[in-house]
Formats: C-alpha cells, structure tokens, sequence
C-alpha cells in the first residue's frame, strides 16, 4: 500500500497519542500507527529518493512536529510526544483530515512557523493553495533537487548533440575516469583515430595496474542504437579479446539491442543519454556548482549534560 501523505497522517497520529494518554517515543508511533493503514514491512522499509531516511519514518516525524508547533501536543524530551488539552479539543472539534491550512488557523504559532517571513504584528493567513502541498519539507527539497537536475540533464545533452564526435569520445573516457577507472590522468585512458577505429572508440584501464581494460564505444546519435551496432561493438569486443566494454550514447538503445548485450559472454554494459547526464552531474563532468545548501539538524550529544 502506498505510504500516506502528511494530511492523512497527523489526526490518526493525534487519535494514537489520545489511545495512549502517555508519553511516546517516535519511533514507537512509527510501528504503533502502521497497522492503521494496513502497511506491510516492505511498505515501511520504502525510502526517499536520497536514501537517508525511511518515508514512513519521515512522514509521521513531520506530523507529528506539525501538532506541536501548532500546540496540539506536548514534546518535553526530544522525540517523545504526549497530547494535551488542545490536541483532544482538535480531536473533538476539528475536521476528518488535519491539514497545515486548518493548523494555521487555530495557531498563531503554527502560522509564524510555516511563514517565518512575515513581520511580526502583520501575520494574515496565506492566500488559498499555500498549504495544499501535502509531501513533508524533506520530500519538497528533494523533489525541486531532482527537478534541477532533469532540467541540467536536458542542457547537458542539448549542448553534446553538438559536440564534435571525437570530442565526445574524450568526453566519454573523461567520465569513466572521474568514475575512478584508470590510474593516472595521463595512463589512464586514450583515445583511438578519428578512423579506422574497428568499433572501439576508446580503452581505459580498468585499475591503476592495468590488469584489465575496458573497450569504449560512443555515440552522439539522436536515433537509438540498434541491434546491428551492438552486435558490431561485441565483435570489435572478441576480436581484440576484451572481456569488458561499455556502449554509451545520447539517445537511446532499442529493446533487441539491450538484449544482445545481455546474452554475450563478454560483460557489456549500456549506457544511454538520460544515465550519461546523470553520471556527468554526480561525478562533475561538464557542470559546475553554482550554490551548496547545507541542511542541518540538532546536535543531541552537545546539549547532554556531563
């Protein structure tokens, strides 16, 4: 089942902590609330795109800090909850769904939290539509991060569709080396002739030792590669008796092609150009950083006492 968003969360979340009456951990409310929504180990185990935090997980800790800035429960500990009179009043008096919209109307406090721009003296509620974002801040940074990065993706194979191919293949051989493939930047890897290049279009050493090497085709094709150019490639392959090579272009592979490379003894690994731009983001070929954000947390082990 998938994971509930923030709106269906917080009054279920408020409903556990008013069936218990005591204080409770997070990570109890975690596996307490679970059954309520019929979520499976597999469903709790999902995590955010960034691998750093379980979805679940973040999820209830959002709902659940939302009902305390809005005052609705109490945290005397870090990361333990316990409802007080104004949460069972929400309960009593609120709506079905709990939303962010509804918590900046009966909190001042909530309200200043989630516009923490306004003046003081001059907080009005938000015009309609603010609050109807339902994903959790985390889940809202790492959508408009991925966003950034489909667009820089775009750029980045606009601007080889018009590359000079041999140029491309050096761009490629550079990738492959920023990957940690190769020992020095000189060693490391070369470039075959602009012709007669019998299907490789470069080789770099898999390892500073050179005890394996990995062949290169390239591509700067607007339409897929097919099943011919595959098969070329992993002839090129046995005849120079290489066992590893990588085909990489900026379109696409059609689905016979991806399956030649898949029954050859010789491993072959397929690159297109959606997972070329991702690598030259992740690994700094062709992009630079105009802006680091860094997104911080409390430190606990500083505030414990000696």
């Amino acid at each position: 089942m998938p994971i509930p968003n923030l709106d269906d969360i917080r009054r279920p979340s408020l409903q556990l902590l008013a069936e218990r009456g005591t204080l409770t951990k997070i990570s109890e409310v975690f596996d307490l609330l679970a059954p309520k929504f019929d979520l499976t180990a597999e469903d709790m185990a999902e995590m955010l795109p960034s691998n750093t935090q379980r979805k679940w997980h973040n999820r209830v800790n959002w709902a659940c800090y939302d009902l305390f800035k809005a005052g609705l429960l109490d945290r005397p500990i870090k990361g333990h909850y316990q409802i007080n009179a104004s949460g069972q009043k929400a309960l009593s008096d609120g709506p079905p769904q709990i939303t962010r919209k509804y918590l900046a109307e009966i909190s001042e406090s909530f309200l200043k939290f989630v516009t923490p721009n306004q003046d003081k003296g001059l907080v009005t509620l938000p015009q309609p539509g603010l609050f109807a974002e339902s994903r959790t801040p985390d889940e809202q940074i790492e959508s408009a991060f991925s966003q950034l990065n489909e667009s820089l993706a775009s750029e980045l194979l606009a601007q080889m569709s018009k590359m000079d191919p041999f140029r491309f293949e050096q761009l490629v051989v550079d990738l492959l080396f920023a990957m940690g493939y190769g020992g020095s930047r000189e060693e490391a890897a070369k470039v075959t002739k602009k012709s007669g290049d019998g299907g490789i279009d470069g080789i770099i050493n898999e390892d500073r030792l050179g005890l394996d090497v990995i062949y290169i085709q390239a591509k700067r094709w607007q339409n897929s590669v097919g099943t011919n150019e595959i098969r070329n490639f992993i002839g090129a392959l046995s005849e120079n008796h290489a066992n590893k090579g990588v085909f990489i272009t900026t379109s696409d592979f059609i689905p016979s092609a991806r399956e030649s490379a898949r029954k050859v003894s010789q491993k072959v690994i397929l690159i297109n150009g959606t997972r070329l731009a991702e690598l030259m983001i992740e690994h700094n070929i062709g992009v630079t950083t105009t802006r680091t954000i860094s997104l911080k947390r409390i430190d606990s082990d500083y505030f414990e006492e000696n």
